[in-house]
């Protein structure tokens, strides 16, 4: 199975927030084999960005970030190239009023295709009546 992950999960890979434990769970199914975790290749961009504002705010140090970096290049879902995604995400982004980064992963997961999980609230909320293979990861079992 196919499932495309966002920034939002991800990074609970990296740090101990609320569903971190979900989302390590999803993890470990991927290492098993058990599912296939694919993201657009903006992901590290958005998971780089991350450590940045978080070393800016005091919560690592240089170094940790860097290891953080490390260990997440580690674990990186597969990536897929957004060539050919940001035409049907700007569609996306367009027609919901929702930035073209996260319509990225839905274009994703409709080109694959797969579901999505997200932990972001609003992202689900904006796009699951239309797009039921958008998941949340706190119902997420």
């Amino acid at each position: 199975m196919n499932l495309v992950v966002d920034a939002s999960v991800a990074v609970k890979w990296l740090f101990d927030e609320p569903d971190s434990d979900r989302a390590e769970t999803l993890l470990e199914a991927a290492q098993s084999k058990r599912i296939k975790l694919i993201a657009p290749d903006i992901l590290t961009a958005e998971i780089a960005n991350t450590l940045w504002k978080r070393m800016r705010r005091g919560d690592l140090d240089r170094q940790a970030t860097l290891e953080a970096g490390n260990y997440f290049r580690s674990i990186c879902p597969l990536l897929h190239p957004i060539e050919s995604l940001w035409r049907p995400a700007l569609r996306l982004a367009i027609d919901r009023d929702h930035p073209v980064y996260d319509c990225l992963y839905l274009a994703l997961a409709e080109e694959l295709p797969g579901d999505l999980m997200t932990a972001d609230e609003r992202f689900h909320r904006v796009f699951t009546r239309d797009f039921p293979r958008v998941r949340l990861l706190r119902s997420w079992s």
